[in-house]
């Protein structure tokens, strides 16, 4: 009688193990394909202001998309919204710093939308000269950063998104793939690493946000065991 009321614990001992890990794998894929769609449409947006403006030039043979954007361009920046979304969340749990600064969705899109901002200024506001443009983005990039995320590793890997980024930025165009209007900073403008700063910190605070609901169902369920 012993052994056969010990056996049917088994299978609840296990049950939520699997369940858990199943669960995290599964809320991780979509979390990333979430990542991916916001880094698309927010490319399709943010890159019709650019080309408006003819802040961007793409070869005619590569504009095909409705937006009149090159076709590999979304996908290259929802795959890099995918990873950093999910980078952020695993730095910090890494370092041990849970964020809970402005933990709400309605804060989350309101970083968005002064990206956005960010963006149109860099494409439709006149600035003096370049290093003007520069700077006030610059200011205004670092003020995302402090409004809405406040971490030393979201200011950490802001940077380094920027710093990336802004290199790949430069091979493309050394490698004629797109050019810039008037470029002041080797072949591309000076302002972009503050565009991809501030984006990293917007898609940081996305995945942040889009990585609670995992805490909360890992804490249900340990609550249950």
């Amino acid at each position: 009688m012993a052994e056969n009321d010990a056996m049917p614990t088994l299978p609840k001992k296990c049950g939520p193990y699997i369940s858990s890990v199943t669960s995290r794998g599964m809320n991780l894929v979509i979390r990333g394909v979430v990542l991916f769609f916001v880094g698309v449409f927010l490319a399709l947006v943010l890159n019709l202001l650019q080309i408006q403006r003819n802040v961007t030039l793409f070869p005619p043979d590569v504009i095909t998309s409705i937006f009149s954007s090159a076709w590999w361009v979304p996908p290259c920046c929802g795959t890099a919204s995918a990873v950093i979304g999910l980078l952020y969340p695993c730095m910090d749990r890494h370092l041990g710093e849970p964020h809970k600064f402005k933990r709400e969705w309605s804060s989350v899109m309101r970083c968005v939308a002064v990206f956005v901002g960010i963006n149109h200024a860099s494409a439709k506001v006149d600035f003096a000269n370049n290093i003007q443009l520069s700077l006030t983005l610059a200011a205004l990039s670092i003020g995302l950063w402090w409004t809405f995320d406040r971490s030393r590793s979201g200011f950490g890997l802001g940077v380094g998104i920027a710093f990336l980024a802004t290199l790949v930025s430069q091979l493309l165009v050394y490698n004629g793939v797109y050019q810039y209007t008037s470029p002041d900073f080797l072949y591309v403008r000076s302002w972009l690493p503050c565009i991809f700063f501030a984006g990293g910190i917007t898609m940081g605070n996305i995945g942040r946000q889009l990585a609670m609901y995992e805490c909360k169902v890992i804490a249900e369920k340990s609550h249950e065991d």
